[in-house]
C-alpha cells in the first residue's frame, strides 16, 4: 500500500470499528483507511428495520411515531428517506419514459414546506419555503402516475412540469387539466397539436348557511364546465376526477401532507425525497384496488408486484451498476 500523502509504503495498521483496514505510513507517520474498504452505508440499523421504518412512513405515520414505535431516532430516519427519495427519483426518470397512454390527467395539490407563503419573510431560505405546489399527472387506464414536479405555482413550474410529461409519455393521447391559466400555453408550446387538450372548470355554490361555511371540506359543485383546447377531445372522456382522488391518496399517504398538523416539511429537500419514494412505490409496488394490480404491471413496465425491498435493492443496482 502507498500513502496518499507522500508516496511512501505504508504498512496494516490494524481495523477500524466499522471493519475497514487501516493504515500507517512509514514516512510521514500518517495513518488512513484504504478507500475500497469503506461500506457504501455507515448506518448500524438491521436492513429489515430500515425497510420497516419505510413502509411505516409509506403508510401514513410522521417521523416521530416511527421513532416512539421502532426506536429509532428520527435522524436517521430522515437519512434513510432522503437517500431512498433521491434514488427514486432517478430511477422514475429513467424507467417512466415514452409510455403509451390514452386519457392523461392533471393538477397540483398543495403543501408548504417550514412556514406558509404568508409568513416567508420571518426567515432567511430564499424560494425554498412556503408553498409547495407538487404537480402530477395521472393515467386514467392504468392509474400510473406518470411525471410529478414539486415548485411553485406558477408559469415556469408549469412548463416544467408539462416538459416532463413529454418525455414521460408518447403522444397521441388526451389530456385534461382543470383552468389554471398557465397550463394551456405551456402544453401549446410542448405538445403543439400532436395531442388533444381540454380544460375542465368547477364551479362551486356558496353555503346556504352558518354551519356550511365553518364546514373544512369544499361547497358543493354546481355546473362543471368543459372548453376544447387543443385538436378534437372527446367530450365524454373530459375529467379530473382521478387525479384528484389520486391527490386524496396522496394526501393520506404521506403525513407531511396532511392538512391541519404540524407534520409539514421542514426542508425542501426533505419534502421532495417523501414524494419521490411514495411514487415509486405507489406505480411498482403498491396494488390498486380498481385494476387489481400494480400501476407498472398495468403498463406493461413488470410482470409482478413489487415489495420495498425489491425496489430499494432495484433503485440501489441501477444507482450503482
Amino acid at each position: 500500500m502507498v500513502c496518499p500523502f507522500c508516496a511512501h509504503r505504508a504498512r496494516r495498521n490494524g481495523i477500524n470499528r466499522n471493519g475497514s483496514q487501516r493504515y500507517r505510513c512509514d514516512g510521514c507517520r500518517q495513518s488512513f483507511t484504504d478507500a475500497r474498504t469503506r461500506p457504501h452505508d455507515r448506518r448500524r440499523l438491521k436492513r429489515s428495520k430500515a425497510i420497516l421504518a419505510l413502509r411505516m412512513l409509506l403508510e401514513g405515520n410522521s417521523i416521530r411515531a416511527v421513532e416512539r414505535l421502532l426506536r429509532i431516532h428520527r435522524d436517521t430516519i430522515i437519512s434513510l428517506m432522503v437517500a431512498a427519495g433521491e434514488k427514486c427519483k432517478s430511477f422514475l426518470e429513467r424507467a417512466v419514459q415514452h409510455i403509451r397512454v390514452r386519457d392523461v390527467q392533471a393538477d397540483e395539490v398543495w403543501g408548504f414546506v417550514f412556514c406558509k407563503q404568508k409568513t416567508p419573510d420571518r426567515c432567511d431560505y430564499g424560494n425554498e419555503v412556503g408553498d409547495a405546489y407538487c404537480f402530477t399527472a395521472i393515467e386514467r387506464r392504468t392509474k400510473m402516475i406518470l411525471t410529478w414536479h414539486v415548485g411553485k405555482r406558477s408559469p415556469e413550474d408549469t412548463q416544467i412540469f408539462i416538459e416532463k410529461l413529454w418525455r414521460a409519455t408518447r403522444t397521441g393521447f388526451q389530456f385534461t387539466t382543470d383552468g389554471f391559466r398557465p397550463y394551456p400555453a405551456s402544453v401549446r408550446s410542448v405538445f403543439g397539436p400532436r395531442i388533444d387538450y381540454a380544460t375542465l372548470v368547477k364551479i362551486y355554490g356558496q353555503p346556504e348557511d352558518e354551519d356550511q361555511q365553518r364546514r373544512y371540506s369544499p361547497p358543493r359543485i354546481i355546473e362543471s364546465v368543459a372548453t376544447p383546447q387543443l385538436g378534437n377531445p372527446d367530450p365524454d372522456r373530459v375529467c379530473t376526477s382521478h387525479i384528484e382522488r389520486s391527490n386524496l391518496t396522496l394526501r393520506m399517504g404521506i403525513r407531511r401532507m396532511t392538512r391541519l398538523t404540524n407534520a409539514h416539511s421542514k426542508k425542501w429537500q426533505n419534502h421532495k425525497a417523501a414524494l419521490a419514494l411514495f411514487f415509486a412505490y405507489y406505480n411498482f409496488c403498491r396494488v390498486h384496488s380498481s385494476i387489481r394490480q400494480t400501476p407498472a404491471m398495468k403498463a406493461g413496465l413488470t410482470r409482478e408486484p413489487w415489495g420495498l425491498k425489491k425496489l430499494l435493492h432495484k433503485i440501489g443496482r441501477e444507482e450503482n451498476p
